[in-house]
């Protein structure tokens, strides 16, 4: 027969043991999302500037209120508030692919979340943070166009953006080719939707939304120009750096990536976002 005395000296082992491991488990969870301190410089200013898309569903894009809205920019957001301690204390900026490393080196944004492809002539002039996703590129045409491939548009006009992945990778890759190069996403849409060219390229994540919305339109499907997205800041700001990886690193241990990607990407395109995420980047041209 156990006694009271014996059975409340066993609860309470049980206790101090369940509470050992919620401490370990808290102590765990707080070191792996724990943020370096923030730079002086941005400290001092108060509020945080950062360069996002505003024409890049479901990335970054203005929502029918006018209203920023898309996953990185939710990231920005989450930035500031880790930071500032609140969302207000962001100051987003619409940014191209054009003006987007002006602005940051113009000191004009402190950061760029803004479908920023890795390469190695962007390195020379901003650092890159960890990607936090992978990007594809792929072509837009008119849903009875003769294009069934990338070769197909030798000879043929393509529109595509200033500054963009896919402006330098047909200057590497098909010098010859025609292109109509314009400043926005919704310049360049337009211009297709004209008669103006016949395919408009631009990153895969913004045309799958665009031929989702559009029966008038369909995807070439053959992937290239497949690089990394990261943040970039200045030039020799390392604490900094430090601090945007360390809150990439945080948003993906708390899962915020798979919200954001919910939120704002529909469910019949959604696996393509969610792969950019969490799985590793694919090989193409």
């Amino acid at each position: 027969m156990i006694t009271n005395c014996h059975a409340s000296r066993r609860l309470s082992a049980i206790s101090i043991l369940a509470l050992s491991f919620f401490a370990a488990g808290l102590a765990s969870s707080q070191a792996q999302t724990q943020l370096p301190p923030l730079p002086e410089a941005i400290k001092a200013a108060g509020v945080l500037k950062v360069g996002v898309r505003c024409d890049q569903p479901p990335y970054g894009f203005k929502d029918e209120t006018g209203k920023f809205a898309g996953v990185e920019t939710e990231m920005a957001l989450q930035i500031g508030t880790w930071a500032f301690g609140s969302p207000d204390k962001v100051e987003l900026t619409c940014v191209t692919a054009e003006n987007r490393i002006p602005q940051l080196a113009g000191k004009k944004v402190d950061l760029l979340i803004a479908t920023l492809g890795v390469t190695p002539e962007r390195a020379r002039v901003v650092d890159f943070s960890k990607p936090y996703r992978w990007g594809g590129s792929d072509m837009l045409v008119p849903k009875d166009s003769p294009i069934k491939k990338l070769d197909d548009v030798a000879g043929k006009t393509v529109i595509m953006l200033k500054g963009s992945t896919q402006a330098k990778w047909f200057e590497d890759n098909m010098p010859k080719l025609e292109s109509l190069r314009l400043n926005t996403a919704s310049d360049a849409l337009q211009s297709l939707k004209q008669g103006r060219g016949d395919a408009y390229t631009h990153d895969a994540a913004t045309l799958i939304v665009v031929a989702a919305k559009d029966p008038s339109l369909r995807l070439v499907g053959e992937a290239f120009a497949v690089s990394d997205a990261a943040a970039g800041v200045r030039k020799n700001e390392p604490e900094w750096l430090a601090y945007v990886d360390a809150a990439f690193d945080r948003m993906k241990a708390e899962g915020l990536y798979a919200k954001w990607v919910e939120k704002w990407v529909p469910a019949d395109i959604r696996p393509f976002y969610t792969d950019a995420f969490q799985k590793p980047k694919p090989t193409a041209r």
